[in-house]
């Protein structure tokens, strides 16, 4: 690992911050561009990442300023992870109701109950992370097929399989009871048909999570730019991996600050968000001293 001074430290900061400007900034613009296309009928205000503005020089002399700059990143980033739960709240809220015309007039009556599957999929499959911070959003089914879809397609799962993978998200009361249940309704809707073997129950897949021709096209032309942005977003603005140097033993506080730095190796919301907050602590305590 690279041993930094306190001044190129600050360099490397500055760099970081410029990089995370550009990306919120232009992203943002991109979220609601989109939405506005498509989803502004059902919610004309959903949460968006606010601006971070930066003056260069003014973030390397001036430490209050550098403070209010990193708060303010500390709360875009929090923008971001509430910018991803309002889209799935107005999905699976609004979007997907039954009484939903935009919905279905655009959509077969077949690809209407897949592209919820697909929506989990593609976005709470790939967000680990978030999925298991935020997990009520998205009703509990679609979920499910979201977190376990790969591996019933590919070798079938049983329900206490299902169960544990579900676990790991933490979620409250889940149950092999309550799983098999929702798994019925999974093969009602045709996705998986159930098996008996021994004591469990074991899932195979059924139908594949894909669209037909003509849902497709129409999909990739509205929806598809929205679903794609979260995964985006999460690895691009919550990945400060630059930062991931050690700083010289003279620089106050080191222990606290390669102890708090050794965080950005790990790619996320939560990781990034824990460096800003304690960097911001770090600044504060070292303004308080000088």
């Amino acid at each position: 690992m690279t041993v930094v001074s306190e001044e190129e430290f600050l360099n490397k900061l500055l760099e970081v911050i410029i990089k995370l400007a550009i990306i919120a900034n232009s992203q943002s613009y991109r979220f609601k561009n989109k939405w506005d296309q498509y989803l502004k009928p059902l919610n004309d205000k959903p949460q968006n990442i606010r601006q971070i503005k930066l003056d260069k020089n003014k973030f390397i002399k001036d430490i209050d300023y550098r403070i209010k700059v990193l708060k303010n990143v500390e709360q875009a980033f929090v923008d971001g992870f509430y910018s991803i739960k309002s889209l799935l709240e107005t999905l699976y809220s609004s979007y997907f109701n039954d009484d939903s015309k935009l919905f279905k007039k655009n959509y077969s009556i077949n690809d209407q109950l897949i592209l919820k599957y697909y929506v989990a999929r593609e976005i709470l499959g790939n967000l680990v992370q978030y999925n298991l911070m935020e997990h009520e959003t998205v009703p509990l089914k679609y979920n499910i097929m979201a977190r376990n879809y790969l591996l019933i397609k590919l070798q079938g799962q049983s329900d206490s399989e299902i169960l544990e993978t579900m676990k790991k998200l933490q979620i409250k009361d889940i149950t092999l009871e309550k799983i098999n249940k929702i798994m019925e309704e999974i093969e009602k809707d045709g996705i998986v048909i159930k098996l008996k073997k021994g004591n469990n129950y074991f899932y195979e897949l059924n139908m594949e999570l894909k669209l037909s021709n003509k849902g497709e096209k129409y999909y990739n032309k509205t929806l598809y730019p929205l679903i794609e942005w979260p995964t985006q977003i999460w690895r691009s603005f919550y990945n400060i991996r630059e930062l991931n140097v050690s700083i010289e033993e003279n620089v106050p506080h080191s222990d606290f600050l390669n102890k708090v730095l050794s965080r950005t190796a790990t790619q996320g919301f939560s990781a990034a968000h824990y460096v800003i907050k304690n960097l911001i602590k770090y600044y504060e305590e070292v303004k308080e001293e000088t």
